[in-house]
């Protein structure tokens, strides 16, 4: 059993050694433990210093392309290298590494696919009061999107078998962590949480450079990817709308017409004529989308068949 612990890291020179430090070297039921440093970009001395603590595999992405890249990179990269479960932790020391014994437990057990170390929110110092309530109403959203039991589903301390890395796919570049949870819900993937520790913050978070922007961007990731796996139920939701209340106008109308009053009534037949032709557009565009839906997880099944072929082969260079 081969485990790798992939760390995304852009110009993590000062916190990197702390990082590999706290990572365990034996864990019970794991043969061979391996460490992934994800070079997003370093301008500073991430790679030599990486070098110079021991890390067995550097891949260097070229540019900064952003940490949703950086972590599929990874996970496609380990899955190549022969890893059986891959834990993704960050490069500024945010997560206890001592706790991946218990992240990686129930994927060992195999009761779970996704294991994601969730945070003691409410007891984090460097988190305000304002962070951690929208910690929880976006965890709340999430799981109703996704189906999922997740109490922190912006942690990005996390373990994957080697089926569900393979399975995974982000389209935004922005963030990992809201997609793939509603990903792997809609995919039947097994994924559940145990709680972690944290160290203190070492630095303000880079993603989250504005607290409206993270709002709106979370929100547009959110919303996209549900739209993605359940195509047809979004547009029929959005229908009803229009639909309803041109439904009301058009019995308006008759109740109006039938009393002999309908001439004065002709603005709101025409008002019910468009809204129920949205409607009707709405249900086409959920038929299409639906279809395209099905298209979708026939190439992501032809991708996933892809990595299994490429984890098969011979370990990459990077």
């Amino acid at each position: 059993m081969k485990l790798i612990i992939q760390i995304p890291c852009y110009n993590e020179e000062a916190t990197l050694p702390q990082v590999i430090a706290d990572l365990p070297r034996q864990i019970e039921g794991i043969d061979t433990i391996e460490y992934l440093v994800i070079d997003d970009g370093s301008t500073d001395g991430t790679v030599p210093l990486a070098r110079r603590l021991g890390v067995h595999h550097i891949l260097p992405l070229g540019s900064n392309r952003g940490l949703a890249f950086a972590f599929l990179r990874g996970l496609q990269y380990a899955a190549q290298l022969g890893a059986d479960i891959i834990v993704n932790t960050d490069g500024d020391n945010q997560y206890d590494g001592r706790c991946i014994p218990e992240l990686i437990r129930p994927i060992l057990a195999g009761k779970l696919d996704i294991v994601v170390g969730a945070r003691p929110i409410e007891t984090i110092k460097d988190f305000s009061w304002c962070k951690k309530k929208l910690q929880q109403i976006g965890s709340l959203i999430v799981r109703q999107f996704s189906g999922t039991d997740i109490p922190d589903t912006t942690s990005g301390f996390r373990a994957y078998s080697a089926e569900a890395a393979m399975k995974v796919h982000v389209f935004n570049r922005y963030t990992y962590t809201l997609e793939t949870i509603i990903q792997a819900g809609h995919m039947d993937l097994r994924i559940g949480s145990v709680p972690i520790r944290v160290n203190p913050q070492t630095r303000p978070s880079r993603l989250i450079s504005s607290t409206p922007r993270y709002i709106g961007r979370s929100a547009s990731i959110i919303l996209r990817s549900y739209i993605t796996y359940k195509p047809l139920r979004t547009f029929l939701y959005a229908s009803l709308v229009p639909g309803i209340f041109g439904l009301a106008l058009c019995l308006r109308y008759l109740y109006f017409f039938f009393s002999g009053d309908g001439r004065g009534h002709i603005q709101s037949l025409l008002l019910a004529a468009i809204l129920l032709i949205l409607t009707f557009l709405l249900w086409v565009l959920g038929i299409l989308a639906d279809l395209i839906s099905a298209n979708r997880k026939l190439i992501q099944e032809q991708l996933y068949l892809t990595r299994q072929q490429m984890k098969n082969q011979s370990p990459p260079s990077p």
